[in-house]
């Protein structure tokens, strides 16, 4: 259709500026990052800002001891990514979850990794940033003390979420205030998690000496000093596996970014540790089985991208998981010869029934996923409309700063299926519930390994010389978000804002990264701003079709930055999907 006739153009459009910029899941992350930027910080100080801040804002769904992805590309076109993922205490027993929980990881302390996002953002910080910790997180400080208004996204996860909440009394003081969710409009106050981020804070200024040692000083009251031993305490009481050694020995990792050719730009992708590889695989699926000719959201083109995704979700049902454990052959996986396997698998007329096989090393022990009658309502943590629901998790911000540095970074970690640790005001990582309870899964449980992550923030580099970086919440949806809008920017040639507010839709016909695992072959699920005769051909190509209400955060919330080489100026996005916004100056 013409551009002037599509109604998704109405939510947003692009802001554009010429100094920097800054993306996120919420206006005051937004505003709090851009004073860090107006204030003479870097892109990686006003993006650790506004990572921290999200952790306050997005409270049930961000946690500052969860975890924090990041990715940085330096004005000199250094390109770093810091995993952010804490791993399975030592101590843990490979098959305990097979062996005394019936192939199930329950809610609880059981699902606990070791904190990774304090971490992550000092880290960051100190090797790329220029302020202090306590200067980045006075925003979030402020937000957690005074507190902040509660809007409707927040408002409705811990309504959807209480009866998880009122299982520790720790969870139930913060999130059911006056024992029920907290209402649109009323003050939402976090005082334990302001007194831990004021606990570091104080560690940073009584150290004195250099930046670096200031950082080093706010992260040993994490790891080491008093939040260390509450949370240690609280495991040794309740039957956790998480000890002194295991937080004092804990550093987040640096590794390359995965770098992948398509077209006339190269897409940087965290490692196979998170889904982010994913994304890369399923542009070259498409390049080889060819996008030219197709319409915008025709039936052919989602069928295409649909039957494309399948494949890749397959890949990484078979091979992803954390590289220190297993044998993940990226080369061949993101090698034209693999890519044009799985294109040549692709029937154009009918929809590929469930997971698609592995092409190559599929592990005999690799159990088939069960099918499951469940409904056509799929969000973050699994499947909607169940007595239950799933974790709640993850926010994103993304920053370009004047001097042409790019931060992007994935925060996330819920606090409805484990407890709070009295006091803190934060959850040790749940993330433990996206590892698979058998260990000889590639992202099976074992003591030291990374769980297998969803969130995987992202950056795309121009031949000419732009630089976008982009991502969102979302779990499974993430990367499937995430490749519509590149398409949407790169191949149909859209306004970047326009690329965010077009209509989205997801496959969901494998298993889910989030315990249960839940798995719905052939599952479609589109927003409500499709045609009809467009879904009745995707049914009788074989698609059960469901919908999503227009505009629904369950289709992720995409932000996103463009640095344009050419013209000089910054184009930042903001999804209408949350209450995310983007600042330009």
């Amino acid at each position: 259709m013409p551009a002037s006739d599509a109604t998704w153009l109405a939510p947003r459009t692009s802001l554009t500026g010429s100094r920097h910029a800054v993306s996120s899941g919420h206006h005051l992350a937004s505003a709090a990052a851009f004073a860090i930027l107006e204030a003479g910080g870097n892109a990686i100080d006003a993006g650790c800002c506004a990572g921290i801040a999200l952790a306050v804002l997005h409270a049930d769904e961000v946690n500052f001891g969860g975890v924090a992805p990041i990715m940085i590309r330096t004005a000199d076109g250094q390109v770093v990514t810091i995993d952010g993922l804490g791993v399975w205490p030592r101590g843990i027993p490979a098959d305990l979850f097979v062996r005394e929980h019936d192939g199930t990881i329950p809610t609880g302390l059981l699902r606990t990794v070791t904190p990774a996002a304090p971490d992550a953002w000092i880290t960051a910080l100190r090797d790329h940033g220029t302020m202090t910790f306590g200067e980045i997180a006075a925003a979030a400080i402020r937000l957690a003390s005074d507190g902040f208004a509660i809007f409707p996204l927040i408002a409705e996860g811990i309504a959807a979420r209480q009866a998880g909440y009122r299982r520790w009394p720790a969870n139930a003081a913060i999130y059911l205030p006056e024992g029920r969710p907290p209402r649109v409009g009323e003050r939402f106050v976090q005082t334990d998690l302001a007194a831990t981020l004021q606990a570091m804070v104080d560690g940073e200024q009584a150290a004195g000496g250099t930046r670096e040692a200031g950082l080093e000083a706010a992260r040993a009251v994490f790891y080491r000093g008093e939040i260390a031993e509450r949370i240690v305490a609280y495991h040794e009481q309740h039957g956790g596996y998480l000890t002194r050694e295991d937080l004092a020995a804990f550093r987040c990792r640096y590794e390359p970014a995965v770098v992948t050719r398509w077209r006339d730009l190269e897409l940087l992708t965290c490692g196979p540790w998170c889904q982010g590889p994913m994304l890369a695989q399923a542009l070259l699926v498409l390049e080889a089985a060819g996008l030219d000719g197709l319409d915008h959201n025709s039936a052919d083109y989602v069928h295409l991208v649909v039957e494309a995704l399948k494949g890749v979700f397959a890949d990484r049902e078979h091979h992803y998981g954390d590289p220190a454990f297993v044998d993940v052959d990226l080369e061949r996986l993101l090698s034209p010869a693999h890519a044009d396997a799985r294109a040549r698998a692709i029937n154009r007329e009918r929809a590929a029934p469930g997971l698609p096989p592995a092409l190559f090393g599929e592990s005999q022990s690799l159990p088939a996923p069960s099918r499951l009658d469940a409904p056509a309502v799929v969000g973050e943590g699994g499947v909607g409309g169940e007595a239950e629901p799933k974790e709640g998790g993850t926010s994103y911000v993304c920053v370009v700063d004047r001097w042409g540095n790019a931060f992007s970074a994935t925060p996330s970690d819920g606090a409805s299926t484990s407890p709070v640790i009295p006091g803190t005001g934060i959850v040790p990582s749940l993330r433990g519930l996206q590892s698979r309870p058998d260990p000889r899964h590639p992202a099976g449980v074992a003591p030291g390994k990374r769980p297998r992550l969803t969130p995987n923030p992202a950056i795309a580099l121009l031949d000419d010389g732009s630089v976008m970086p982009f991502g969102c919440p979302g779990g499974d949806m993430q990367v499937q978000a995430m490749l519509q809008v590149l398409l949407n920017r790169f191949h149909f040639g859209m306004d970047l804002q326009q690329a965010i507010n077009a209509p989205r839709f997801s496959t969901w016909s494998f298993p889910n990264s989030f315990a249960p695992f839940d798995y719905l072959p052939d599952r479609l699920l589109v927003e409500d701003r499709f045609d009809e005769p467009t879904l009745a051909e995707l049914e009788r190509r074989g698609h059960v079709v469901g919908r999503w209400p227009a505009f629904t955060r369950d289709a992720a919330a995409v932000e996103a930055i463009v640095r344009d080489r050419t013209s000089g100026f910054l184009h930042a996005g903001a999804d209408p999907r949350q209450p995310a916004s983007a600042i330009v100056g």
